[in-house]
C-alpha cells in the first residue's frame, strides 16, 4: 500500500516539478535580462551625470591643451568605484588625454550623425565594461569627445545572486504545493477507495447506502448499473446456443438500447424500383450486403440511407425522398440519396471500385486513383452525412455505417453529432499497411473511419491488419490488448464481427418447392437429364470473385475425369457489375470467351459443362438452384465473408449438397465441414470437385448438418446484436463517465467556492 501510495505521489509531484522547473527556466533569462536593462539605464544616467560634471573644467582645459590639470581632473574622478576609466577624443578620432586604466582596445570611435553620445556593453578581458561616449562642444566648435568608462562586475554578482533567489523561491514553491498536493490526494484517493470497497463489500443491488461517503452517492446507481451489464453479459455466455431471431432483436433493441433511433448508410439500396414492360416492378439487389443487413433493418424499424439507382425511384418516393420498405410489409423507412452522373461516376466507378476495391483485394488487378475522383468521394461522402444529420430526430442515434463507400462519413458525422453511436462495419477485406500505402489519401481515410464509435470487420486479421495501418500512418495511442485506438480524443473499438444471413423460418419457407421439386424443374428448364450432376455459382462478375479460375477446374476435372463429360454442368449465375469500367469489360469478355471454349471442346453434341447466365435473378429463383445443385463452388480469390456459401447451406434442408470454398474468404474459418480449396491450384480444385460429385450421402449428410447448424446459430440477428450490444455497453459507459465527469466538476466547484469564502 504504502509503494502504491508513492507511485500516487510521484505521478503529482514529478510533472509539478517539470512544470515549476520549465516556468523557472522560462522566468530566470528573463529576470536577468530585465535586471541588466535596470543597471544600464543606471549606468547611463550616472555617465551623464559626470559628464555634465566635467564639462565646465574640459571646455577651460581642452582648448588651452593643458595635459597636466586635464589628467589631475580625470585621476580626481575615477576615484568613483564604478568610474573604470576616463578618455577624451579630438574630432578626428585621436586619443589625447586619457586614465591609466582606459583600455587600449577601446581607442576612440567616430559617433554616429546628429547623435549625442554613444552607449554600448563591451566585453573584455577584464570583464564587463559599461562606455558612454559624451560630445564636448565649445558654442558651434566642436572640441570632441569624452569617453566614460564603467565597471560592471558588480552588476554580474548581483545578477548571480537574484538567479539564486529566484530558484530558491521557486524550488521552495515547488515543496510546498507538492506537500500540499499529495496530501489532499491520499486523503481524496483514501476516502474514495474506502467508499468504492464499502459499496461493493456491501449490498450494492439494494437502494439504500446510509453509510456511503457523500461524495460517492450519486455514483451508487450507475455502479449498480455495470455491475448488471457484467451479469446480462455472463448470462448471454453461458446462454450461447440460443437462436437469435428477429423477435429477439427487437427486445434487445427495446431493453439495451431503449427504443433509440437506428439509421443504416450504404451506397446499395435494398430495393430498386424499375421501369419495365409490364410497369414499375421492385428488384433486390445481387449483394451480400443487403443480404445482411436487410433483415436487421425489417427488425429495428429504422432508416435507410442509400443511393437511388433505379430508373423508376423517383416516381416511388415522397416529397422528402423517402418511400416504406418491403413493399409486400412495409417496415422500415428507406431514404434515397440522388446523384448526378458525374458524381456516381467520380465517388462510385472511380475512387471506390477502380481505387478502393482493387487495393482491398489480392487479385492482382493494379488500382487507380485520381485526384478529380477523390474530390468526388469527399462530396458524396459530405452529402450521404448531411443525410444523416437531417434524418436523425435526436442528438445521440445509432448509426450503422456500410463498407468501403464512407469510409469519411464518420469523422464527418461525428463532427455534427458528437453524442452519436457510429458503428461501420467494413466489409471487405482490410490490406496490410504496405499495401494500404498506395493510396494516396490513406490519413483522410483513416481519420474518417476513426470517427466510428465501433469498427467491425470479418476476420481478426483484417482487424491486425487495420490497426497496424493506423499504428504506421498516424499518431494514435493503440491498446492491443482492449483493440482500441485512441485518436483526437476520442476512443475507437475495433472489433471482428463475422457476418452472417438470416436463417429462413418456418412461415417463409412454407409452400417453397422441395428439394426434389427444384431439382427436376431445374433441370427441366435447362434441358437436362434427371440424372445430370449439377453444379452452381452465384456472384457478381468480378475479378476477385475466381470465377475463370472455377471454370478452369471444370476443365481440368474432365481432363481428369473424363467419365464426368456430359454428365455434370456448372450453372455460373453472373449479376452484372460495374460495367462501365474497362477492367470489368475486359473481365466478362474473358469469362464468355473461357465458357464458349470449354463449351466447344467438351459438349461433342452432349450437355454442356458450363451455363454462364449473366443476368440478374431474384433471391427466389437463386434459392431453387441451390437446392437443385449437387455441388456449390465458392472460389473467391479475396473476399470478406462470402454470404453465397451460407446461403447454399441455409437452403439445404434436405441435409444433402457439397460446399467447396476457398481458403481465402472468411466463411472458410467457420465453415471446417466444407471442402476447402485454394482457387489458385487448379488441380486440387479439380480433384475436391470430383470428390464433391462422388461423396457419398452418409458422409454429405453429417457435413451439411454441422455446418446448419453453426450458420442457424450464428445468424445475422447474432452478428448485428452483438455490435449492437456493444454500442449499448459503450452507450451506457459514456453516460456513466458523462455523469462522473458532472459530478466531479460540480464537487470541485464546490470545494473552490468553500476555499474562496474562507479566504474572504
Amino acid at each position: 500500500m504504502t509503494f502504491r501510495l508513492s507511485r500516487l505521489s510521484l505521478r503529482f509531484i514529478l510533472p509539478l516539478a517539470l512544470v515549476l522547473g520549465l516556468f523557472a527556466y522560462a522566468v530566470v533569462p528573463l529576470v536577468d535580462h530585465l535586471t541588466l536593462r535596470w543597471f544600464v539605464q543606471d549606468l547611463n544616467a550616472r555617465s551623464e551625470l559626470v559628464a555634465n560634471t566635467l564639462q565646465e573644467h574640459l571646455l577651460e582645459y581642452v582648448p588651452a591643451k593643458e595635459k597636466r590639470k586635464i589628467s589631475q581632473l580625470f585621476d580626481r574622478a575615477i576615484k568613483d568605484e564604478r568610474l573604470y576609466a576616463l578618455a577624451f577624443c579630438d574630432p578626428g578620432g585621436k586619443l589625447l588625454y586619457k586614465t591609466v586604466t582606459y583600455p587600449e582596445q577601446l581607442g576612440c570611435r567616430v559617433p554616429r550623425p546628429k547623435e549625442k553620445a554613444l552607449q554600448s556593453l563591451v566585453h573584455l578581458p577584464q570583464g564587463p565594461l559599461h562606455v558612454t561616449e559624451s560630445p564636448l562642444d565649445l558654442g558651434v566648435q566642436h572640441l570632441g569627445k569624452l569617453v566614460l568608462v564603467h565597471d560592471m562586475s558588480f552588476i554580474e554578482r548581483r545578477s548571480s545572486d537574484t538567479k539564486n533567489y529566484v530558484m530558491t523561491l521557486f524550488g521552495l514553491l515547488a515543496v510546498i504545493i507538492s506537500v500540499i498536493t499529495v496530501v489532499i490526494a491520499h486523503l481524496s484517493w483514501r476516502g474514495w477507495i474506502r467508499a468504492v470497497r464499502d459499496i461493493l463489500r456491501g449490498d450494492i443491488m439494494s437502494h439504500s447506502h446510509a453509510n456511503t461517503a457523500p461524495e460517492m452517492r450519486p455514483l451508487v446507481g450507475d455502479l449498480r448499473a455495470l455491475l448488471n451489464e457484467m451479469n446480462r453479459e455472463r448470462r448471454e455466455q453461458d446462454n450461447q446456443s440460443q437462436l437469435w431471431t428477429p423477435d429477439k432483436l427487437r427486445a434487445l433493441l427495446h431493453d439495451e438500447l431503449a427504443g433509440d433511433e437506428v439509421l443504416v448508410v450504404s451506397n446499395r439500396e435494398p430495393y430498386i424500383h424499375v421501369h419495365t414492360s409490364e410497369g414499375i416492378e421492385v428488384q433486390r439487389p445481387a449483394s451480400g450486403l443487403v443480404t445482411a443487413v436487410e433483415p436487421v433493418m425489417r427488425a429495428c424499424s429504422g432508416t435507410w440511407i442509400a443511393h437511388g439507382a433505379g430508373s423508376a425511384d423517383r416516381e416511388t418516393v415522397d416529397s422528402k425522398d423517402r418511400v416504406r420498405v418491403p413493399p409486400s410489409n412495409p417496415s422500415y423507412t428507406l431514404r434515397r440519396v440522388w446523384l448526378s452522373e458525374k458524381e456516381e461516376k467520380g465517388y462510385y466507378y472511380g475512387f471506390a471500385n477502380e481505387g478502393l476495391w482493387p487495393l482491398c483485394h489480392i487479385a492482382h488487378v493494379r488500382p487507380v486513383f485520381r485526384s478529380s475522383d477523390w474530390e468526388q468521394y469527399v462530396a458524396v461522402n459530405q452529402r450521404f452525412a448531411d443525410a444523416v444529420i437531417k434524418e436523425a430526430r435526436t442528438d445521440d442515434p445509432v448509426v450503422l455505417v456500410q463498407d468501403y463507400h464512407f469510409a469519411l462519413l464518420p469523422r464527418m458525422v461525428r463532427e455534427a453529432l458528437p453524442k452519436a453511436t457510429i458503428i461501420t462495419f467494413w466489409h471487405i477485406p482490410w490490406p496490410n499497411p504496405e499495401s494500404f500505402g498506395i493510396c494516396p489519401w490513406r490519413e483522410e481515410i483513416l481519420e474518417g473511419l476513426l470517427g466510428s464509435t465501433i469498427l467491425g470487420f470479418h476476420t481478426p486479421f483484417h482487424c491486425k491488419n487495420f490497426m497496424e495501418t493506423v499504428d504506421r500512418y498516424l499518431e494514435t495511442r493503440i491498446e492491443h490488448e482492449a483493440s482500441t485506438i485512441s485518436y483526437g480524443g476520442k476512443l475507437t473499438q475495433v472489433e471482428n464481427y463475422p457476418i452472417s444471413i438470416a436463417w429462413p423460418e418456418p412461415a417463409e419457407t412454407d409452400g417453397n418447392p422441395t428439394v426434389a421439386e427444384c431439382s427436376n424443374d431445374i433441370r427441366h428448364e435447362l434441358g437436362l437429364p434427371e440424372d445430370h450432376l449439377l453444379g452452381i455459382g452465384v456472384d457478381r462478375l468480378d475479378y476477385t470473385k475466381g470465377i475463370i479460375e472455377r471454370f478452369q477446374a471444370v476443365e481440368r476435372m474432365l481432363e481428369l475425369y473424363p467419365s464426368m463429360i456430359g454428365r455434370f454442368t456448372l450453372v455460373q449465375i453472373a449479376a452484372p457489375s460495374r460495367s462501365s469500367l474497362d477492367e470489368y469489360q475486359n473481365f466478362e469478355t474473358k469469362v464468355r470467351t473461357l465458357a464458349y471454349r470449354i463449351n466447344e471442346r467438351f459438349s461433342r453434341g452432349t450437355h454442356p459443362p458450363i451455363v454462364l447466365k449473366v443476368e440478374y435473378h431474384s433471391t427466389d429463383q437463386v434459392n431453387r438452384y441451390y437446392r437443385a445443385a449437387d455441388v456449390c463452388m465458392v472460389t473467391s480469390l479475396h473476399d470478406g465473408m462470402n454470404l453465397v456459401a451460407k446461403e447454399f447451406i441455409a437452403e439445404r434442408d434436405d441435409e444433402r449438397g457439397v460446399l467447396l470454398l476457398s481458403q481465402f474468404t472468411g466463411a472458410a474459418r467457420e465453415l471446417h465441414e466444407a471442402l476447402i480449396i485454394n482457387p489458385y491450384h487448379i488441380e486440387q480444385s479439380a480433384n475436391e470437385l470430383h470428390h464433391g460429385l462422388t461423396m457419398p450421402k452418409i458422409e454429405q449428410r453429417e457435413r451439411m448438418r454441422s455446418m446448419r447448424s453453426l450458420v442457424k446459430d450464428f445468424n445475422v440477428y447474432r452478428w448485428a446484436s452483438r455490435m449492437l450490444l456493444d454500442a449499448a455497453r459503450l452507450r451506457r459507459r459514456e453516460r456513466v463517465m458523462a455523469k462522473i465527469r458532472s459530478h466531479s466538476a460540480k464537487h470541485f466547484n464546490r470545494g473552490n467556492t468553500k476555499d474562496d469564502t474562507a479566504v474572504f
